[in-house]
């Protein structure tokens, strides 16, 4: 990979217009894959990225189509978990021969996935650490933190130099799959709380039972990962403990997907704790609680 930097961002919203928008601050010539309501006002105006340390408009390409993908040297991939396998095969045939493909997307197992429909050796498991919103069309909200842990690859080392120089920071590590466990684990304890109570992190965890509702939805999922064999560094229930201190006003993304009427990714959060578990006869009820409650408020409000 040159210095400078062709990025293509697929599933362009939140999480992909930060990462993206920060590349292309730094002069790497970026491309969004989004939504048109979002395309259309970032064709105009540029992107507004309102940080903790910034509030401007970003200038860069913006697409609705994955062709836009064509020549990238890196890309980011977006989508919601449910989509990785059709965006992946909307992206093959305008994929470069050297590009990277990051997946910056919630869950453990979609660079797998994602591996079935792109050549495995271009796609990269990566994780993400960014609380972020899209405020309205083409502006994306940053509440805190934005670091990636990304998995050694063809191509790993160069992209990890890029976005570290242009304020992301990024480790390249040999335990991805640990690290996706862990954030998965994270997910799994505070995404579902906040969507149902439609709270921020810090007010949904002073709700009456609720911590200890957390730690049984944590012991759960480590005794999944350890009977899938899964390296876990550190003690994990400090640090889904110490998350609401780093983010308390964050609503989680399946919070912010219940309230705008999307289909949210509890089936690969807790739904994935809780299949796993049956398979390897592993109870998992507060899981599967979350999880049904969940599904029963995104049914009502008919998801799409």
């Amino acid at each position: 990979m040159s210095s400078t930097l062709k990025v293509a961002v697929m599933g362009a919203g939140a999480v992909g217009c930060y990462f993206g928008g920060m590349l292309a601050r730094a002069g790497h010539e970026v491309t969004l894959i989004a939504r048109p309501q979002h395309v259309d006002v970032i064709q105009r105006d540029g992107l507004r990225m309102e940080t903790k340390r910034f509030d401007e408009q970003v200038h860069l390409a913006a697409s609705t189509d994955a062709s836009a993908v064509r020549g990238a040297d890196l890309v980011l991939f977006c989508v919601k978990s449910a989509d990785t396998e059709a965006a992946g095969a909307q992206l093959r045939p305008h994929l470069a021969p050297n590009a990277l493909v990051l997946t910056l997307q919630n869950g453990v197992d979609n660079a797998d996935r994602l591996r079935t429909v792109l050549p495995p050796q271009q796609v990269g498991a990566a994780v993400v650490y960014v609380a972020t919103e899209m405020a309205g069309p083409g502006h994306v909200k940053h509440h805190g933190r934005g670091e990636l842990v990304i998995a050694p690859s063809s191509g790993s080392e160069a992209a990890a130099r890029a976005l570290v120089a242009a304020g992301i920071p990024t480790e390249v590590s040999d335990n991805v799959r640990g690290a996706l466990w862990t954030k998965l684990i994270i997910n799994c304890a505070y995404n579902a709380v906040s969507a149902i109570a439609q709270l921020p992190y810090g007010q949904a965890v002073q709700g009456v039972g609720v911590k200890d509702v957390m730690r049984d939805v944590v012991d759960e999922c480590l005794a999944v990962a350890i009977a899938e064999g899964v390296r876990i560094p550190g003690d994990t229930h400090a640090i889904v403990r110490k998350l609401v201190e780093s983010m308390p006003a964050q609503y989680s993304s399946t919070a912010q997907d219940l309230a705008r009427g999307k289909r949210t990714e509890i089936d690969h959060l807790n739904g994935l704790v809780v299949r796993r578990g049956d398979a390897l006869g592993i109870a998992t009820p507060a899981n599967r609680v979350l999880w049904a409650l969940v599904k029963l408020i995104e049914d009502k409000r008919g998801g799409t």
